[in-house]
Order: structure tokens, then sequence, then C-alpha cells
């Protein structure tokens, strides 16, 4: 009966994958740099606390776009690294490069809403472009982007990152940790579909036309969010003036989140549960769903092949191998790579322990996130 139970779970999670995988076919495509005048405006902003070791090349991708109509505001928020004198010395090179020293962060603030609320009052463009200091840019993203917004009539269009993993912890659970969000979230159809709750944006990549982002309240509308992007394209969706979209832009802009297990597994810790949090008996129900695909199916698997239960041993290995070959083309389309589906069983195994951790941590009174508490 449990054998059977778990078969049934693992072919229930292969078929939602290639649901999601079959709707989820939207992606931005390079276009020519735009000659024709007049240009919008674009202010991309970029908050940065101790970025020192990847501030530099996100600057200077942004500074090579073939966009031509462009400022980069970046702002520093109290970095206790080398940050601010790294841009410091790109400002000095670059006219279109503004360093911004943030202010002491206010009661009842997130510090990523904080840096970038500041960073929009210095903003000038009709545009604006939030993103992360650990990205890198292809030239033409800018280009992409902005072509794409105003060819679906979009206000704001938020893009999926390639990731860039180079740790045997990136490569092991990072593609498992992103391809768990999309399954609980749902297809990009469903995200772009106006009539339907799903929301999501990408925080590494939000443009958003400054009337969009004004009237929704901005920043500040979401100032004591920790997960602020999931925040804002849930206030978009449900205020219903505007046109949202989520797009895969791999092979256009790239980042490295995280280089370390501890780093991956604190940064994940702090968002599960404010994502979920809305949906505590549905998010309660997905994990013990997602729980049975891994560990529990591969637990079974190894009593199974201990007791001597051929029939179960060969049943199982067929359930896991559905749920792995069933996420592999939605993994490859959102840019995580399809070998990556072989990692799933520890990689699911491990967005189990992260959600019971940060319900845990929440409840306890907060996380820590670069070097501030969070209620």
């Amino acid at each position: 009966m449990i054998v059977a139970l778990l078969v049934l779970i693992n072919l229930a999670f292969a078929f939602r994958s290639q649901y999601i995988a079959f709707n989820s076919r939207f992606a931005l495509e390079p276009v020519p740099a735009p000659n024709v005048a007049p240009l919008p405006g674009i202010s991309i902003i970029v908050p940065a606390r101790n970025e020192a070791r990847q501030i530099e090349p996100c600057v200077r991708s942004l500074l090579a776009q073939d966009y031509p109509n462009l400022e980069v505001i970046v702002v520093d928020d109290r970095s206790e690294d080398a940050t601010a004198s790294i841009v410091a010395h790109i400002a000095a090179e670059d006219s279109r490069v503004q360093l911004i020293s943030g202010e002491a962060l206010p009661p009842n603030w997130v510090g990523k809403p904080w840096a970038l609320y500041q960073g929009v009052k210095h903003a000038s463009g009709d545009w604006l472009l939030f993103t992360d200091a650990d990205t890198i840019h292809e030239p033409g993203a800018l280009s992409a982007s902005i072509g794409y917004a105003r060819a679906h009539d979009l206000d704001v269009l938020s893009v999926l990152t390639q990731q860039i993993m180079r740790t045997p912890a990136e490569w092991l659970f990072l593609p498992s940790v992103l391809w768990t969000i999309a399954f609980a979230i749902g297809s990009l159809r469903a995200i772009n579909d106006p009539a339907r709750e799903n929301a999501l944006f990408n925080g590494q990549y939000i443009l958003a036309s400054r009337r969009a982002y004004d009237r929704i309240g901005g920043h500040e509308a979401v100032r004591d969010e920790i997960a602020e992007d999931l925040e804002l394209a849930r206030r978009f969706k449900a205020d219903g003036r505007f046109r949202t979209a989520l797009v895969n832009g791999s092979g256009l802009v790239r980042v490295r989140m995280y280089r370390s297990f501890p780093e991956l597994w604190q940064g994940f810790v702090k968002n599960f549960w404010v994502g979920a949090r809305d949906q505590g008996l549905f998010a309660a129900i997905g994990i013990l769903l997602l729980a049975c695909v891994a560990p529990i199916t591969p637990i079974a698997l190894v009593i199974a092949f201990a007791t001597h239960a051929q029939t179960a041993v060969a049943v199982l290995v067929l359930a896991m191998l559905c749920a792995i070959v069933g996420a592999s083309p939605g993994m490859r389309r959102l840019g995580l790579g399809s070998a990556s589906s072989w990692c799933l069983p520890i990689g699911i195994t491990l967005v189990v322990a992260i959600f019971l951790t940060s319900i845990v941590q929440h409840a306890r009174g907060g996380v820590i996130w670069r070097g501030r508490r969070y209620a």
C-alpha cells in the first residue's frame, strides 16, 4: 500500500513537471540595438552590501549594454568592504555611474527594499531596472528586455537568469531548489495569465515602467518584506491595472547566487517560509508530498532492497526514474541544466530540510541576513 502511494506521488510529480515545462516557453530573444529616437531612458539600480567580490563585473557589464540611453545607480548599503571604493573608481571613468551612500536602515524596513527605495530617488529614467550585484549582463540584454516589454505592452518584465554553478554544492543542490520553487508556484503561462493568482518576479532582474512602479507604491509598499520581489509581484497581480510578465532570460543574464553550501542554506532559509506563510495549509501539504518524493521514496527503496522485496525495489526505482526524467525538460528550459535532474533526490531532501528550518527560525524570532536580523 505504501509503495503504491509513493509510486503515485512520484508519477504525479513527473506529470506536473512535464506540464510546467510545456507551459513555460516564454523567453527573451536577442534583438538588434534600437536606433530609433527618442528611446525611453532607463535607470539601472543596483543595491550593494558587501559585494566587493562581484560588483565590478556587474557594473561593467551594465555599462557595456548596447542600449544608448541608460544610467547606473549603485546604492552602497553601508558596506564594510571595498564595495564603495570599487564603484567610485568606475564612476570616475564613466559619468553614467552614480554611487549613492545609503542611509541608516530605518525601523520596519528590510535592507534591500530600503536600498532600492533610495536609488529610485536619484533615478531620472522612464523605466527602472532593479538588478542584483551578482548578475552579469550580455551586451544585448537590456535591448532585448525593453524590446520585449514594449512589444507585449508590458508595464513590468522580470527575467529568470542563468545560474553560474562552479562548486559541488551549487551543482548538487541549487537546480533542485530552484526547480522546486517553480514546481510550487506554477508554469510561466500561469504566472503571466492576468486571470490567475500565480505571481512571481525574480528580484535579480525586474524592469518596470516608472509610472506603474510609482502607482503601486514602489518599494515603500513592501518595505518590511524579506522576499520583496514576490510581494511586488503579488501586489501588481492583485491590482490589475498593469500588465506583467516573467520570462526566461538564459543566455542574456547570468548570476552566481551562492558560492558555498552555508550561503545557499542561509539564503533559502531566509525566504522559504516568507513565501509560503499566506498559504500555510497548502504549503504543509505540498512539503509532505515533496518529502514522499525524497527522502521517503529513497528510504523505502533501501528498506525494500535490504528485505529482498524485489518487486518493490523494481517499482520504486522506476518511480524515481519517472520523477527525474519528468523534471529534466523543465529544468533545461529554465536554464538549470537537464543533467541536474539526476540530483533531484538529494536536492528535494534539502528543500524539505530548508523549509522546516525556515519555519523554526521565523517562529523563534526571525533570520539573520547580511549582518542584520529580521523578525
